[in-house]
C-alpha cells in the first residue's frame, strides 16, 4: 500500500497527522535535546525521593502538636457565627399564660 501510494506520488488520505497511517514527525535535535532534559530532571527528582529527610521514628508524631492546634482554630472559627445558648424558660416565654391582665 505504501509503495503503491509513493509510486504513485499520491498523499495520506485523510489527515496527515492522525489515525492509523499517519505521518510520522522527523526527529529533531531539539526534541532531543529537551528529552535528554526531561531524562536527566526526572533521574534527580528519583534521586532526591529516594533519600528520606526524617526517619520512620522521627516521622512518627512529628506534626500531632501542629495539627491540633491547627484544628482548634478550625473549631473556634465555625462557632464564631454560632447562636448563643438559650435555656428553656427563654424558648417557652410566650406562652406566659399564668399572667393576668391586672395585677
Amino acid at each position: 500500500m505504501f509503495l503503491t501510494l509513493r509510486l504513485l506520488r499520491k498523499g495520506t488520505s485523510g489527515k496527515q497527522w492522525i489515525g492509523k497511517y499517519r505521518r510520522l514527525r522527523p526527529v529533531t535535535w531539539q526534541m532531543k535535546r529537551n528529552m535528554v532534559k526531561n531524562l536527566e530532571r526526572e533521574a534527580e527528582n528519583e534521586y532526591w525521593i529516594s533519600r528520606p529527610y526524617m526517619t520512620a521514628e522521627q516521622e512518627y508524631g512529628h506534626a500531632v502538636e501542629r495539627r491540633t492546634q491547627n484544628w482548634l482554630t478550625i473549631k473556634e472559627r465555625s462557632f464564631v457565627n454560632f447562636p448563643e445558648h438559650k435555656s428553656l424558660t427563654e424558648h417557652l416565654s410566650h406562652l406566659r399564660i399564668t399572667k393576668t391582665w391586672s395585677n
